[in-house]
């Protein structure tokens, strides 16, 4: 406002020495420097009426060929197509996708990069030591567009036909079984030990680099226990005894496994999600224009039948609905990894 004044002053006509400016003189210079500055700040809606004006990076902090790489090339397709700008992903994997949120948080506030974020968002700032990055103060949530909850499941050797079986089974021998996971800090991972400290269970755990391998550990016999998304096992059922999904409702391509809820353990949900962000500072006009487009994008026919197929739930709920989601989920899992002593590998 000072410079704003200062402006008016210097573009005044000449008066007289020793005369004074009028009342509606000076009312006049204020409302017309304000003009003058009004017209060189664009309006709110003006930031974003020419967005995207250039490439839009997507940056998955992952490697290719993994299911929120496959999210994201989905979402890029269909926005190139509705807004006639290039989206491109780029893959920025390295330290549990430590390095590409990082990167992403650095990243200039104007648009042109969007964070494909999972779970490990909210879960390695605790895991590791130390990250680059601030989950809640350096990004805009603007939506989750999918999520796929984790399913216990066991060896056929294990007699137990019923998740309580199985931790009844677990407690009558202590460290006897043995469980695999996609690694340390996944979802699958955290989710056994929050059941573990909630149930005072004792198993051990067995990290695998990818819920692959884990998975093929448990069916060849070699670990007996296995938490993971449901897109990971769901192909393979025949293999091994499917106990719980950890959703609040049946999955519709495994109608038959009941939820976690239905067998007794209520407050034992857990998913793995995909959620689109910016970095803090990003205008708003821009945020909204994303959060309408990538809801028309998962909006699209075929679209939500391929989320489906992979084993995702379509969501799409609000950016202040994923901020506290993510508040609340930091401090949920934060909580378990300091109890149970887990460390980021």
């Amino acid at each position: 406002m000072d410079h704003d004044i200062a402006a008016a002053e210097s573009e005044a006509p000449a008066r007289p020495a020793g005369a004074s400016p009028s009342r509606r003189t000076v009312m006049t210079m204020l409302a017309g420097g304000a003009a003058a500055a009004a017209g060189l700040r664009p309006s709110a809606p003006a930031l974003a009426q020419g967005y995207p004006d250039r490439p839009v990076k997507i940056l998955v902090p992952f490697a290719a060929g993994g299911p929120t790489d496959i999210i994201a090339r989905l979402v890029a397709t269909k926005l190139s197509d509705n807004l006639g700008k290039q989206f491109y992903v780029e893959n920025m994997g390295g330290a549990g996708g430590n390095i590409g949120m990082a990167a992403a948080a650095r990243s200039a506030p104007d648009g042109t990069t969007v964070l494909l974020a999972s779970p490990s968002l909210v879960i390695n700032p605790t895991l590791f030591q130390k990250v680059a990055f601030d989950p809640i103060k350096d990004f805009v949530p603007i939506t989750v567009v999918s999520d796929s909850p984790n399913v216990y499941f066991v060896h056929p050797s294990v007699p137990a036909k019923s998740l309580k079986e199985l931790i009844d089974l677990i407690k009558a021998s202590p460290k006897t079984y043995t469980y695999a996971t996609g690694g340390t800090g996944t979802v699958g991972h955290l989710a056994v030990e929050f059941l573990k400290l909630s149930y005072g269970l004792e198993a051990t755990h067995v990290p695998f680099r990818g819920s692959g391998p884990s998975l093929q550990s448990i069916i060849g016999g070699h670990n007996q226990i296995g938490c993971m998304t449901l897109g990971t096992v769901v192909g393979l059922l025949d293999k091994v005894r499917a106990l719980a999904v950890t959703s609040k409702a049946r999955f519709p391509s495994a109608p038959d496994i009941p939820t976690i809820a239905e067998v007794g353990f209520p407050g034992q949900e857990s998913a793995t999600w995909q959620g689109f962000l910016v970095p803090t500072g990003t205008p708003q006009p821009i945020v909204d224009v994303l959060y309408a487009e990538i809801t028309k994008a998962m909006e699209a026919p075929g679209v939500r039948e391929r989320l489906v197929e992979l084993g995702f739930t379509p969501i799409l709920n609000k950016p202040d609905e994923f901020a506290a989601q993510i508040r609340a989920e930091h401090d949920k899992w934060a909580k378990v990894i300091r109890e149970a002593k887990i460390e980021g590998q």
